[in-house]
């Protein structure tokens, strides 16, 4: 990592990964994560490391259609910590396991993260939805 990136503000770190998310740039995402980041999702296992975030990534490609409105990033006085406040409009293109059967359906949500910076990098990254929320909205069957 640059000695520039170290230096990157928190809240710019974080604008960049969710610059690289609505971009769909997966590789711009994951070069703002630490090697051994932690990935957390309110329901599912702990993710560890680069590894297992881009294969998430590859899953949701190929699952979900987002894009994210309405994004406000949070910082704290140690530069350690952060959270993002955001709403999500998707696409639920292709079934993803153990979710129902995907038509196109549309739903939007309110999400939240929280993040851990280290050394520069996104070292946490904590996401939070509605999951019963989402299953209401995909199995209403609101087709695109």
């Amino acid at each position: 990592m640059s000695e520039a990136a170290k230096s990157e503000p928190v809240a710019a770190l974080i604008r960049r990964y969710y610059d690289a998310f609505g971009a769909k740039d997966h590789e711009g995402m994951l070069a703002c994560l630490a090697e051994g980041v932690e990935h957390r999702v309110n329901q599912g296992e702990v993710r560890l490391g680069k590894g297992a975030f881009g294969e998430f990534l590859d899953r949701m490609r190929r699952s979900y259609d987002e894009r994210l409105e309405d994004l406000v990033i949070l910082t704290e006085p140690t530069g350690r910590r952060a959270a993002a406040e955001f709403t999500v409009q998707g696409v639920y293109r292709v079934r993803a396991e153990g979710a129902p059967p995907a038509r196109g359906q549309r739903y939007t949500l309110p999400a939240g993260a929280f993040f851990e910076v280290r050394d520069g990098s996104i070292a946490r990254v904590s996401t939070y939805y509605n999951l019963a929320e989402w299953l209401r909205q995909v199995e209403s069957g609101n087709v695109s």
